[in-house]
C-alpha cells in the first residue's frame, strides 16, 4: 500500500509542477500582451509626434516667407 500512495503521491507532484508551469506560461503571455499593447500606443503617439514635428518645420518657412 506504500507504494500505491508513493506513485499517488508523485502523480500529484507531477500535475501541481504541470499546473505551475501552465500558469507561468499564461502569465508570461499576459505580460508579453500588455507589453505589445503598450508598445503600440508608444509608436502611435511618436508618429503623432513626428506628423507635428514635420507640420511645424514645414509652417517655420512658409510664414517667414509671408512676412
Amino acid at each position: 500500500m506504500s507504494n500505491f500512495q508513493k506513485d499517488e503521491q508523485d502523480e500529484l507532484q507531477k500535475h501541481l509542477e504541470e499546473k505551475a508551469k501552465q500558469e507561468q506560461e499564461l502569465q508570461k503571455e499576459k505580460e508579453s500582451q500588455s507589453l505589445s499593447a503598450y508598445d503600440a500606443c508608444v509608436l502611435k503617439e511618436s508618429a503623432k509626434i513626428h506628423e507635428l514635428v514635420a507640420k511645424a518645420q514645414g509652417e517655420t518657412p512658409d510664414s517667414s516667407k509671408n512676412e
